[in-house]
């Protein structure tokens, strides 16, 4: 009997929740129809946003 046991934790419902909380934050404060999709794309790669702004607050 092989077993095969995985033990990685998934990030995704940490990325998820972020999405959506990112999602309504950008549409919700949205003034048109295309800041409202540009606010989207922005909730989808919010990871990229808060890393580039770590590093660049740090000097990096």
């Amino acid at each position: 009997m092989n077993e095969t046991v995985q033990k990685n934790a998934s990030s995704g419902a940490v990325y998820g929740m972020g999405f959506l909380g990112a999602a309504i934050y950008y549409i919700t404060t949205a003034t048109s129809f295309g800041m409202g999709v540009l606010g989207f794309i922005k909730a989808i790669f919010w990871p990229g946003f808060l890393v580039f702004e770590a590093l660049k607050h740090l000097g990096m």
